[in-house]
């Protein structure tokens, strides 16, 4: 089968494997993302591709920002500044003579579960990848919506409490969405000061029915909940599916659930007219957007066109 060679590229690892075109995965490895300067982190990227030289008929990724996927520019690069105007078809695909292909990583997620995932056979569906912001991809009518500049599917910047101001963060999603700051907040009250990242902890008192960590939980689910039934008075999708390393959690996925439904019970003007949409776990885990960079590439390969 055809091999092609799948990067995802984060703020703190560069993640990259060996796919064929049925979606199973060779080989993967990450290298710690560098992030000195374009050059530095081109080499690191030209390093991983030159070991797999000969083995591989395309190059996918996927990055932070906006991604024009026809010309494959990344704009902005979230928390990867030097990323801002990269040209991928200049770079790689002039030093490997190889297609290349690339993508929003939050589009990427929303790929890989129509591919191989929760997304299949959806006409309408949302993944929603819950870290230190909120990621995004929209399937309207089978594909994933990119919009006139690109900027579809960027949830993080939905205002959800504008009394805030909105030169406040925490008046958008974007923070009150955020799973990286829930943990925090939970082991800031839990007395873990000392490590606020610390996701394992978090959750076994969330788990274990800690009363100052379910207060947090809870109106965190609720926040996201709300994101939801925002989004689906837009597009009235017939699935959700929530991505990101929290979403490994059972308890995170039931009180999501549970949120929207209390939301929709308890304004009897709304209940009646929107149907709960379920709320799923992403399939594919940590690989996602290594799977979602992929099929965006193979879905170019085939003419299927960008909107």
């Amino acid at each position: 089968m055809t091999q092609y060679l799948s990067f995802d590229i984060g703020g703190t690892n560069l993640k990259y494997a060996l796919i064929n075109n049925s979606g199973h995965i060779i080989e993967k490895d990450r290298v710690k993302t560098n992030t000195e300067n374009l050059d530095s982190f081109m080499e690191s990227m030209y390093q991983v591709a030159d070991k797999y030289m000969g083995k591989f008929e395309g190059i996918a990724v996927c990055a932070p920002g906006k991604i024009d996927t026809k010309h494959k520019i990344i704009y902005f690069g979230g928390a990867l500044p030097f990323l801002d105007g990269l040209n991928l078809e200049e770079t790689l695909g002039k030093k490997y003579h190889v297609p290349v292909g690339v993508e929003n990583d939050g589009k990427a997620a929303a790929l890989s579960e129509q591919w191989l995932g929760e997304l299949h056979d959806v006409n309408t569906g949302v993944a929603i990848t819950l870290g230190t912001g909120v990621g995004g991809g929209i399937l309207v009518d089978n594909r994933v919506l990119h919009g006139w500049t690109f900027q579809a599917g960027e949830l993080s910047w939905m205002i959800t409490n504008s009394g805030l101001g909105t030169q406040n963060m925490a008046a958008y999603t974007g923070y009150s969405c955020s799973a990286v700051n829930m943990i925090r907040k939970v082991n800031l009250a839990l007395g873990n000061a000392s490590n606020l990242d610390d996701g394992i902890s978090a959750f076994k008192a969330i788990n274990d029915g800690d009363l100052r960590a379910l207060a947090i939980f809870k109106r965190y689910c609720r926040n996201v909940a709300i994101m939801i039934i925002n989004i689906q008075t837009v597009i009235n999708a017939s699935k959700f599916v929530i991505g990101g390393g929290i979403s490994a959690q059972p308890v995170v996925i039931e009180e999501i659930n549970n949120q929207v439904h209390k939301l929709l019970d308890n304004n009897p003007m709304i209940g009646k007219q929107m149907i709960a949409p379920p709320v799923v776990a992403a399939k594919h885990g940590n690989d996602s957007n290594l799977y979602g960079a992929l099929y965006a590439l193979l879905l170019e390969l085939n003419g299927e066109e960008v909107r």
